[in-house]
């Protein structure tokens, strides 16, 4: 990440978006005048609402826990404040839906060396959520690579080799990164070779992150039953869990003295359960004035999960996701406060979703059942992370193909932003080839996939992503405010546009 972020830096920002600054100089002709309501965005309540958002007492906001419904609580008592009306289900701000967890089972599953039980997580962890049942004596390869050695049918225990492949470069620590990318490769190179099981030891590096993987792992995976998937364009069903596979287990450096010598017998049970916990959203809508246009909606759009309490780095586990994604979720706030004070022809929709942090899920919900019909949603305006970086640039993602939806759409916010922040467009995160793959992480991607017009609002990613260091004091509040009232004019322009944004003909979201 460091090494982008440099790169970036050092690169005239006129290079990186030309396109996109050429059609703002032209279309800022047309704009409509700024609305007088643009001044209920305030940095100060922003930066109120941030830190109370992000605070300590929100607990980083994790999805399926009582944090994050407290979290969702305080957005609604917003709503009512502001005077936003509810549109969630019986007349409330919520929109409940259930997630789909799927985890290795603490209880009902056992790890024995020599018929001695081995505490699961702490002293030995699975690293996938596939069950299995091994018993098998150990051999021990090293480092993997002499492939001489045979490993069919018995548990190979080996040394973790580094990755090879680049590690993408933000999420988490670099030693969990790191760990992840090793594990994968040295137990996949192993069941390849045919390894009834292997037992992976952490190098120097991984042993860091040792704690960070069992307690990731223990969660386990997440999905939402009825939701638009996330790489296809019909609402089906989720698949049912694999229940099998090569356990594929990791432990910590001090522990090989206790697995290299050959022969031991190692017996693993690993069980698979399923369960579904709640989630919710947050809907609030102003009503439009148009007669005939205030049953079609713009959609601004958040996430007010983070990752909760977590394992501890430089001795803080609070994972408060000040960035990630309480700017956004502050900015809709206050979007919300001008549209009240001065509401456009169209109505504004604001959702907040739940558990984007577990795979976009409560977007994925909302889109395949929609408060509003699906067809009446004129544009979906998301951010995420909004409020970080160079104060000058930021990005505007699905602004260019193969991820622009609607030219109409882009248009707009490129003349908002000639109207209000006049940012540098950063147009590298945008690109298919970009490493991260930034489009495809937030809330607008199920409407996009349903061919709803959609754009996502970033500063990008920064060493601090999804770690407990994204504090509500590194925010950058001035650009915060920036971003925000970029978000609330291109909104503003599709409120009122006489015509809304039609989709790119051809369009088709697909990786």
């Amino acid at each position: 990440m460091k090494t982008i972020l440099y790169r970036l830096a050092n690169l005239p920002l006129f290079l990186l978006a030309m396109p996109l600054g050429a059609q703002a100089a032209k279309g800022a002709q047309k704009s409509a005048s700024v609305p007088a309501a643009i001044a209920s965005i305030r940095e100060s309540d922003l930066k109120r609402d941030l830190y109370a958002m992000a605070g300590l007492d929100m607990r980083g906001r994790e999805a399926g826990t009582v944090d994050e419904m407290r979290a969702s609580m305080w957005v609604a008592d917003q709503f009512r404040s502001i005077g936003v009306k509810p549109s969630g289900n019986d007349g409330t701000y919520f929109q409940w839906w259930n997630m789909r967890r799927t985890r290795i089972s603490t209880i009902s599953s056992s790890v024995t060396l020599d018929g001695k039980p081995i505490v699961l997580w702490t002293e030995i962890s699975p690293t996938t959520n596939l069950g299995g049942d091994v018993s098998a004596q150990t051999v021990f390869v090293g480092d993997g690579r002499d492939t001489t050695v045979d490993v069919k049918g018995k548990v190979a225990v080996v040394i973790m080799q580094p990755p090879t492949t680049a590690l993408r470069s933000t999420t988490n620590t670099y030693e969990y990164r790191y760990a992840r990318a090793g594990i994968t490769a040295t137990g996949n190179a192993l069941s390849r070779r045919g390894a009834a099981a292997v037992i992976v030891v952490a190098d120097s590096t991984a042993d860091i992150a040792y704690e960070g993987v069992w307690r990731l792992q223990e969660r386990g995976g997440y999905d939402v039953i009825g939701g638009v998937p996330r790489n296809a364009v019909t609402a089906t069903p989720a698949p049912a869990p694999r229940l099998t596979g090569t356990p594929v287990l990791f432990v910590q450096r001090s522990a090989l003295g206790a697995y290299r010598e050959n022969g031991h017998t190692v017996a693993i049970h690993l069980t698979v359960e399923s369960f579904d916990s709640p989630s919710v959203n947050i809907i609030g809508v102003v009503r439009g004035t148009d007669p005939k246009l205030r049953d079609e909606y713009v959609l601004f759009s958040s996430h007010q999960d983070h990752d909760g309490v977590r394992y501890p780095v430089n001795g803080d586990s609070t994972w408060s996701g000040a960035d990630d994604n309480a700017s956004t979720s502050v900015a809709l706030l206050a979007i919300a406060r001008a549209f009240v004070k001065q509401p456009g022809k169209r109505s504004a929709l604001f959702v907040f979703h739940g558990a984007e942090e577990r795979g976009l899920l409560g977007s994925r919900y909302h889109a395949a059942h929609p408060v509003v019909p699906i067809g009446s949603i004129v544009a979906v305006l998301n951010g995420d992370m909004i409020g970080r970086n160079n104060p000058d640039s930021a990005a505007l993602l699905g602004s260019q193909p193969p991820h622009r939806n609607s030219t109409d759409l882009v248009q707009m916010a490129l003349d908002a932003n000639a109207a209000t922040g006049k940012f540098i467009i950063d147009s590298l995160w945008d690109r298919p080839t970009h490493p991260e793959g930034w489009y495809f992480r937030s809330d607008h991607v199920p409407y996009a996939r349903l061919n709803v017009p959609a754009l996502m609002f970033s500063t990008n990613l920064h060493p601090d992503y999804h770690t407990p260091r994204d504090k509500p004091e590194n925010i950058n509040y001035p650009k915060l405010t920036h971003m925000t009232k970029w978000m609330y004019m291109t909104g503003w322009y599709a409120a009122n546009s006489a015509k809304r944004p039609g989709i790119d003909p051809g369009f088709k979201l697909e990786r």
